[in-house]
């Protein structure tokens, strides 16, 4: 295939769960595709391993620490090398026909939006970056052209759902949680649960961040908000379940009473290949669903009182403003925290209770800068709870 009739193709985040898993499937289809930019945080070994095997045109890290590591490991390859936030950006703006955002955290924000603007496809699986400015994301894919393309493994089971479908025909959507290590723990178990036993899932095998996400049901929480925003739906229109085998990622109420679910293994490759070949379907490697294996699916609802991120999300969604904002940059301190082990388990939700409340006012936030400086306020009043629950340790 001639070079210019290739897919042009960048990977913001190469180096982690999700950007692994999509070099996985890009190595399948190499020959049909050019990449433009592979970037990672601070793995040079594995960043140079990608671009090597991927004839990527740029590599670029996060961490200037580890540049020149990086550039010794592609010396004598075509494959130009850069570091820091700058040439993270510079990156993401780089002209493609499909881009992967799964830089996490707020600092994959304005990386997702550089791609965003410069891109026909954006596959989004940072949830920050419609949580926490979810109005200036939907706008600036909407000036570009370009397509939105979930990869979250419930949102894009929603998306496949939906199918085409008129959203006035929908009554609600349903996300699935598995209810993660602690789906049956009593409070009282939780209160004593180490980073250990919230880090051991049930069922996917993912980063520590969004294993204790999972464990403590921020994740669900974080994904109503990303769902409101995708799809344009109301708290209320948004649904949980849980659903410990993990097979049907999410479902369709339909005001007929039809009800339309995705079903599929736990693997992150199925969604992502559906999102990089969209609107058509790939062939993959990915193990096939055997439901006379799996033999019975069980669905419970969740219990927004023991998982208290869940109930706080639902609440920052109708606030609105920069309340989402908050919370997200509160979970990342307190999930940092608890990892330390200066908090409890339960510690968590207390943590993103108290930044709320200590919040000084709730604005519609205009531009990313005002999202940059409530995340950095929300990381102050987090860290503020974190030193009180400390002492009262």
């Amino acid at each position: 295939m001639a070079s210019d009739t290739k897919r042009r193709i960048s990977v913001l985040g190469s180096t982690g769960s999700i950007g692994t898993s999509t070099v996985s499937l890009l190595r399948d289809i190499k020959d049909q595709i050019q990449v433009r930019a592979l970037v990672g945080g601070r793995n040079a070994a594995l960043l140079a391993e990608q671009a090597r095997e991927l004839g990527a045109e740029w590599a670029v890290l996060h961490d200037e620490r580890h540049y020149d590591e990086l550039k010794d490991r592609l010396a004598g390859t075509p494959t130009k090398v850069a570091a820091g936030r700058k040439a993270v950006l510079e990156a993401a703006a780089l002209e493609t026909d499909w881009a992967m955002a799964a830089i996490t955290g707020a600092a994959g924000l304005e990386p997702a939006l550089e791609a965003a603007r410069h891109g026909k496809a954006l596959a989004l699986a940072n949830k920050e970056a419609l949580v926490c400015a979810g109005d200036i994301m939907l706008r600036v894919v909407r000036e570009a052209g370009c397509e939105l393309l979930p990869v979250d493994s419930e949102h894009n089971a929603i998306a496949q759902s939906l199918a085409g479908a008129r959203m006035e025909e929908v009554e609600k959507i349903i996300l699935t949680a598995s209810g993660g290590p602690f789906r049956n723990a009593t409070l009282a178990e939780m209160a004593q649960a180490t980073p250990a036993q919230a880090l051991k899932h049930p069922t996917w095998s993912m980063g520590a961040k969004i294993s204790i996400d999972s464990a403590s049901m921020a994740n669900k929480g974080l994904e109503i908000i990303e769902a409101a925003r995708l799809f344009n739906v109301t708290g209320e229109q948004i649904g949980v379940l849980v659903h410990p085998q993990s097979v049907v990622h999410g479902l369709v109420s339909y005001k007929d009473g039809s009800f339309i679910a995705q079903m599929g293994a736990a693997d992150m490759r199925i969604p992502i290949s559906h999102a990089l070949a969209w609107p058509e379907r790939m062939a993959t490697s990915c193990a096939r669903l055997d439901l006379a294996k799996v033999g019975q699916l069980d669905f419970e609802p969740a219990d927004e009182g023991r998982f208290r991120p869940l109930a706080l999300a639902r609440e920052v969604l109708a606030a609105g403003g920069v309340a989402p904002t908050v919370f997200s940059a509160a979970n990342e301190v307190a999930v940092e925290a608890f990892l330390k082990e200066r908090i409890r388990f339960l510690g968590i939700g207390e943590v993103i209770a108290g930044a709320l409340d200590a919040m000084e006012a709730n604005p519609s936030p205009q531009s990313l800068d005002d999202v940059l400086h409530w995340d950095s306020r929300g990381r102050t009043l987090a860290e503020g709870v974190v030193r009180q629950l400390e002492g009262r340790a």
